[in-house]
């Protein structure tokens, strides 16, 4: 409290779970004390607006008001404002002229300040034009990867202190003569430049005033058709791996590359993330056998976490089987849901488990908990230490058991040792551990190599591969989107050649004369000539000499049927916007004004996943949320800026981009917004 009282401008990098927020309102409350301080801004998280709300009603007695709506009431709020100010990051892109105006914040608090880590984003160039005399960031985990993420956040605080950047690199980066970095250096001076600024301590530190945790990892063996499937996708990642020790991948390839790795990841907790006709899931039955023996004590309750909110819902199904009530939290919760589920969690005895996924992860106070289960693990141990936090916290009366389920002989489990690795940069900077002077890593594509070697246990730069395969490779980089599937054929006499089957037309130009380097012989043919010359095959009408021996790339799915799958799934999320609409209507009609509005946020919402489900993200990415969904569709030109600004204002969130839309947009009503939003997708979806 009183490094942020008297710091002034004070960043508290405790770890997760020592009580940032309490710390943070204390100064704030001493400020006020002394006259110093009227008003205060506290930037957030959006999931974590109302655990502030709960902070501030259980440590003072001071007024507060959470911004949010639409922008003429946000407007209004910073005109007539409470002691404490609740905003999430994206409002303060829209909103930073209104909060500097009207509002002139005395102190300025970043929670999970870890969010202007990257520097170059709009949401971190916005929030370091927040003027106040007074600024505390409050964050566990100030460096997750790279030191530049503490420049960042230190920059916010007092700009000058660590130089510009240039010289921060040359200072604390060992460079290669093309002045790529290759290491970090100078980390004792590093971390004291920030001592001033910066109070740290670690769990370890005041473990004497925390019940104890401990650690167990579950080892798990893959059923026959998990390895299967796993398998495959191992070897389209060893193809782009043998490519990327060879020269850099662009970065079509290098999102190809990170897509096998994720699918990777997900069949090693179930083929039915990809697949929904497998459920396989060995972890899931051991989840229940483990469940079994915890569910014994009566006030035992549990945190269960994924990556992946489809292995989420095997376990929400076996749970169900079993009888046993569970909260749900994931990024398509709608937050007032998220909000009951939490507290039904925290105050019905009865609910005994909280499933969660990412958006779980960060801020949550779950110290109910006594269990944390990991169903997978994360890339970054801060994001492990995150969850584990929710329960090993202040005021944690019970020993945290913490309980990791990992696959055997699999990506996961070689995971275990980069985890630990990529901690050690973090203790080296933040806590003086390890050796202060250096520590060596590599970036860029010589980054990318090793960490290849260590998940996929193989030296990729001595790989041996197929011929056959490194072709399909390279003429998967050629063709793209056009492929459609390469064969390999096998001749009576033992001979094969590759069959590449091309979507549209084959010209003379693609056929390549044969060499006489060893490479194989390639045939090109088009998807309609191959299934015309199978349906004669099957007929009898025609013979093929060479058999088909092995596929070495096939179409996840035929364009014609995603499309409709796309399509079907469109239409539903549009018919319930649709159904939503008529409904709002009604209430406005018969005089329900307020109550309309209040449904336009969930028209949006569908209307936006209306639009995604016609052109979704990679196979592999990461759980979006409706922020994520806006952006994407944005770059890909199915959104325009101006319908983007108004989608994303319905739901209380603001776009990290320049599509600001029109000045006057906030003075149209909410359901006004909903029904231009639903128009264009009546547009794009049925037209």
């Amino acid at each position: 409290m009183l490094h942020l009282a008297f710091g002034e401008r004070a960043m508290l990098a405790d770890d997760m779970g020592l009580g940032k927020t309490v710390q943070g309102l204390a100064a704030c409350v001493l400020l006020r004390e002394l006259g110093a301080v009227e008003r205060v801004l506290v930037v957030c998280p959006v999931s974590l607006k109302t655990e502030w709300k709960e902070q501030i009603e259980a440590a003072t007695d001071l007024d507060f008001s959470i911004v949010s709506g639409p922008w003429e009431a946000r407007a209004a709020r910073y005109k007539e404002p409470s002691f404490f100010t609740i905003v999430n990051y994206e409002q303060i892109l829209s909103d930073l002229d209104q909060i500097q105006e009207h509002l002139a914040p005395d102190v300025v608090i970043l929670d999970e300040a870890q969010r202007i880590k990257n520097w170059r984003t709009k949401t971190a160039s916005a929030v370091k034009r927040l003027r106040s005399r007074f600024a505390f960031v409050l964050t566990g985990t100030p460096i997750e990867n790279r030191i530049d993420e503490l420049y960042s956040i230190v920059q916010f605080l007092e700009p000058g202190l660590l130089g510009p950047l240039f010289r921060f690199n040359r200072d604390y980066y060992d460079l290669d003569e093309r002045g790529r970095p290759v290491g970090v250096r100078n980390l004792d001076k590093l971390s004291g430049k920030i001592q001033p600024v910066m109070l740290r301590r670690r769990k370890d530190e005041v473990e004497s005033q925390l019940p104890g945790r401990t650690f167990n990892t579950y080892f798990l063996d893959m059923t026959d058709e998990q390895r299967i499937r796993y398998e495959d996708h191992e070897r389209i990642a060893r193809r782009w791996a043998h490519i990327a020790a060879k020269r850099p991948l662009t970065a079509d390839e290098f999102k190809y590359m990170q897509a096998a790795l994720a699918r990777m990841r997900m069949t090693c907790d179930t083929p039915f993330i990809l697949d929904s006709e497998v459920r396989d899931c060995p972890k899931l039955d051991e989840l229940e056998r483990v469940l079994d023996e915890l569910m014994d004590d009566p006030d035992r309750k549990i945190l269960v976490f994924s990556e992946w909110v489809r292995m989420l819902e095997l376990v929400r199904g076996r749970l169900n089987e079993m009888d046993i009530d569970h909260a749900w939290h994931t990024g398509s919760v709608p937050q007032d849901r998220r909000r009951a589920e939490i507290t039904r969690f925290k105050r019905d005895p009865g609910c005994r488990l909280f499933l969660s996924s990412e958006s779980g992860g960060t801020g949550l106070n779950l110290q109910i908990a006594s269990v944390v289960v990991n169903l997978d693990l994360p890339w970054n141990p801060a994001k492990l230490e995150q969850r584990i936090a929710r329960a090993w916290r202040k005021h944690q009366t019970r020993p945290v058991n913490v309980l990791n389920f990992v696959t055997r002989n699999s990506i996961e489990h070689r995971m275990l040792s980069l985890l630990e690795d990529k901690q050690a940069l973090a203790d080296a900077v933040l806590d003086g551990r390890k050796d202060g002077q250096r520590v060596d890593f590599r970036t860029g594509r010589a980054a990318f190599i090793e960490r290849l070697q260590k998940v996929m246990a193989q030296d990729v730069e001595e790989a041996s591969v197929d011929p056959m395969e490194a072709t399909a490779v390279s003429l998967q980089e050629r063709f793209g989107s056009g492929l459609d599937r390469i064969e390999v054929l096998k001749s009576p006499d033992g001979s094969e050649i590759l069959l590449v089957i091309l979507e549209g037309t084959v010209d003379s130009e693609m056929i390549e004369p044969p060499d006489d380097s060893g490479s194989p012989s390639v045939q090109f043919i088009s998807r309609e000539g191959y299934e015309a010359v199978r349906r004669l095959e099957a007929a009898g009408q025609l013979t093929f000499l060479a058999k088909p021996d092995r596929t070495l790339f096939a179409r996840e799915e035929r364009r014609d049927d995603l499309a409709a799958r796309r399509l079907e799934e469109a239409r539903s999320f549009l018919a319930k916007a649709e159904h939503l609409q008529k409904m709002t209507t009604l209430l406005a009609n018969g005089g329900f004004v307020a109550e309309a509005e209040a449904k336009a946020g969930e028209i949006a919402e569908n209307c936006i996943r209306a639009l995604s489900a016609m052109t979704p993200p990679e196979p592999g990415a990461a759980e979006e949320t409706l922020v994520d969904m806006c952006e994407r569709l944005g770059r890909d030109g199915a959104l325009p800026a101006s319908i983007r600004y108004q989608a994303l204002s319905i739901c209380d969130l603001s776009p990290d981009d320049d599509g600001a839309g029109p000045a006057d947009a906030g003075q149209v009503s909410a359901l006004a917004r909903a029904d231009g939003l639903l128009a264009h997708a009546r547009k794009t979806v049925a037209p």
